[in-house]
């Protein structure tokens, strides 16, 4: 079973983007705790397995953030299955996860399947739209939602997702108070120092849409996040 607990940066690519051979070696050997594969629009089970083959040539763990059954591919080390806490669809809470447990629960290694509370504290974002994501009033609701996570749901981790937005750390950080697991973090971050004060909150950074952007300034946020434990 993958142990997730010690990862400080991750990776994730998006199997509806274009990466070349060198880019995705680079980011592959590059220190970075895993990859996630995952994305709102366009990922397919053609994109998905092509891009999980790529990615199988290198050690680093691989995991696949479940967004559409229709897409799940095997050969991942894990599965992490997104709960959206605020979604203001219902049909985004629980019932595409019942529908796939009635469909390929004997095809389910549960061991490789680990519930991830999502949080989506950027309206603008892609799966703010696909969910009809709530919004969030204030640091103190944010850590309302991550209790219940926490507490109540007792979910492993923790997602907070601002994706292509930075977010504000003083919400980061209500989050972290309350969620008892391992909190991760995505969302616009571009450089060094938005990695390290990310990272000196949650307990991943996950770096996706500068990747596509600027690779250069997303290989730098590897050791950004590396060196603080070093500096430790």
């Amino acid at each position: 079973m993958i142990d997730f607990s010690g990862w400080r940066h991750a990776f994730k690519l998006d199997p509806d983007k274009q990466i070349d051979d060198e880019w995705l070696e680079r980011l592959c050997e590059s220190g970075t705790d895993a990859i996630i594969v995952g994305g709102t629009f366009g990922v397919t089970y053609d994109n998905t397995l092509e891009l999980m083959a790529r990615i199988r040539r290198f050690a680093v763990p691989a995991v696949l953030e479940v967004s559409s059954l229709d897409a799940v591919v095997p050969g991942f080390d894990a599965y992490f299955i997104p709960l959206v806490l605020n979604a203001g669809d219902p049909e985004w809470l629980l019932k595409p996860h019942v529908t796939g447990v009635h469909e390929y629960s004997a095809y389910i290694h549960w061991e490789e399947i680990f519930a991830e509370g999502y949080l989506i504290l950027n309206p603008d974002a892609a799966a703010a739209r696909l969910t009809s994501a709530r919004p969030v009033s204030d640091p103190d609701e944010a850590r309302a939602y991550a209790q219940v996570a926490a507490k109540l749901c007792r979910l492993p981790m923790f997602y907070v997702e601002y994706s292509g937005k930075y977010g504000d750390p003083q919400w980061v950080k209500a989050c972290k108070e309350g969620f008892e697991g391992h909190l991760l973090y995505g969302g616009g971050i571009r450089t060094p120092e938005q990695a390290r004060e990310m990272a000196g909150i949650a307990d991943t950074v996950v770096v996706g849409n500068v990747i596509y952007d600027d690779p250069h300034a997303a290989l730098a946020t590897v050791e950004a996040v590396k060196g603080m434990a070093e500096q430790t």
